[in-house]
């Protein structure tokens, strides 16, 4: 833990990564998607440890326990160390709904498509059939 010092929710928030820019979590404050303890927080709310942050992004609704305060942005691999994820399985299982609702679907990090499987994806995307358009 940082002393008995407080921190500022958004700068927290910016701190362990959770949000690309401090402006998206004070944003996001604004919005009231963010809860302390289940109350709404403004931006310049202050946390003092040991409280239960929630954090709503849609469709996913996240909820972390504070360990440690921090102030400054650090890596990741070192930011893991002031939180807790407490989000249940079944909410982060609602990141792997978006299945695809078309055959020409690629999961990420497979690669470019191959000549054939371009022709394939633009022949379903684009009502192509065997005669011709």
């Amino acid at each position: 833990m940082n002393g008995n010092q407080a921190v500022r929710i958004d700068k927290y928030l910016w701190a362990v990564r959770i949000y690309k820019t401090r402006s998206q979590a004070s944003e996001e404050c604004r919005k009231g998607r963010i809860l302390i303890n289940d109350v709404a927080a403004r931006p310049s709310k202050t946390i003092n440890g040991d409280e239960t942050i929630t954090v709503r992004k849609p469709p996913v609704t996240y909820i972390y326990k504070v360990t440690g305060l921090i102030q400054n942005r650090v890596s990741a691999k070192i930011a893991v160390n002031y939180y807790q994820d407490l989000t249940p399985e079944n909410e982060k299982a609602k990141l792997d709904i978006r299945q695809p609702l078309f055959p020409g679907y690629r999961k990420k990090g497979t690669g470019r498509p191959t000549k054939k499987e371009r022709r394939t994806i633009d022949k379903w995307t684009s009502g192509y059939d065997d005669q011709g358009w």
